[in-house]
């Protein structure tokens, strides 16, 4: 069991930082230009592009978009997986030699899920860095402004709202998908579909919940 959480904690959570990496910059940095662009007037102090994207960065984009994107990624992975092993009789294999199936499969990626906080950390910093990088080369305020923007009103209520919400994230992204994977039927062309299924109600999913949670724990 230590050895499939291991390998699982490698596949889902190791193996998503590059591209949860390499969108986190490039969004904060558009998310940035975006501000800065969008702020004309120069009665506006050049500071708030600093404190936009923070705000945009830490409690919008990173928990949630990126989860969007994981629930592609992650999701799809997990559904195939799973649902390889239901085509090729690996999962009813398992039955009759008396493992519990459920436990077997899913648990491992329930339990490596529980570091995707970990990745949403990576996201958020580097969303920042992304920015004060485009603010700086694209000459919209300087590195000083920027800082000072990002340090503005911080509410350290806003990180822990973010990390709740990127929990509860990380437990739709391991259910949903194992459950469409663990209860297909059909060949190999259903496991692309049942693929398919998992990615639009994981996002449906953590769409809806994230309104839920917004709604209680910031209004």
């Amino acid at each position: 069991m230590k050895t499939l959480i291991f390998k699982d904690i490698d596949d889902l959570v190791i193996g998503s930082l590059g591209i949860v990496a390499f969108i986190s910059f490039f969004v904060g940095g558009v998310v940035t230009i975006q501000t800065a662009l969008n702020i004309s007037n120069p009665l506006i102090p050049k500071y708030l592009v600093g404190f936009a994207t923070r705000q945009s960065v830490i409690l919008e984009f990173a928990p949630t978009f990126i989860s969007i994107i994981m629930a592609g990624k992650v999701g799809s992975f997990i559904t195939s997986s799973i649902g390889s092993m239901r085509v090729t009789e690996q999962i009813d294999a398992l039955e009759v030699m008396g493992i519990n199936a459920v436990n077997y499969l899913v648990f491992p990626k329930f339990i490596a899920m529980l570091l995707y906080p970990f990745v949403i950390s990576i996201a958020m910093f580097l969303g920042v860095l992304g920015g004060m990088a485009a603010c700086i080369y694209g000459g919209f305020s300087t590195l000083e402004d920027y800082i000072t923007g990002v340090q503005m009103d911080f509410i350290p209520f806003h990180l822990t709202y973010a990390m709740i919400k990127t929990t509860v994230f990380a437990i739709i992204l391991a259910t949903i998908p194992s459950y469409h994977g663990f209860y297909m039927k059909g060949g190999a062309l259903e496991v692309g579909k049942a693929s398919t299924t998992s990615f639009v109600w994981t996002s449906v999913v953590i769409i809806l919940s994230n309104y839920i949670l917004t709604q209680m724990l910031l209004s």
